[in-house]
């Protein structure tokens, strides 16, 4: 092995042990202290709005993209929402359930501006199309009493 193969190699251990060291920014599922975790990383404003059985948290990125997170009275964030001209972060944005959206299966003949998943721990909608995406993610059985799913927008 030469200089420049060895040095490759090690770059690229180094790279993946940085990579799986990194915290995880649980969002969907996660409790209401990764919210501000989510706002670092997205470098966004944060606009608190408290409701009567939660509470909206509301980040907003430098380019304009605008995530919502639903934190419950218990401190959970049973719901996320996104709009604006990018999508997020899926991996930050789903946390924990990132792996269900990997992983569900893909249509056929997939429609480019609507995928949903439905599954009974996790739904996911999300549609759009260039410099206009949005959806929503939730888990059904975080959403607290008396939220009805028109209420996550």
């Amino acid at each position: 092995m030469n200089f420049f193969t060895s040095r490759r190699w090690a770059l690229g251990v180094a790279l993946l042990i940085q990579a799986t060291s990194l915290p995880a920014l649980a969002a969907l599922g996660g409790d209401v202290s990764s919210v501000a975790n989510d706002q670092q990383k997205m470098k966004g404003t944060i606009l608190v709005s408290p409701a009567v059985a939660y509470t909206v948290h509301e980040i907003q990125t430098p380019s304009g993209t605008v995530v919502r997170e639903y934190v419950s009275a218990a401190g959970k964030v049973f719901a996320v929402t996104w709009h604006g001209p990018h999508a997020p972060d899926m991996q930050q944005t789903l946390g924990t359930y990132f792996a269900a959206y990997t992983t569900a299966p893909r249509p056929l003949h997939p429609d480019h501006k609507h995928f949903a998943i439905s599954e009974p721990g996790f739904v996911l909608q999300s549609a759009g199309h260039m410099r206009a995406y949005f959806g929503r993610a939730y888990v059904p059985q975080l959403l607290p009493e008396n939220v009805a799913l028109g209420d996550i927008q």
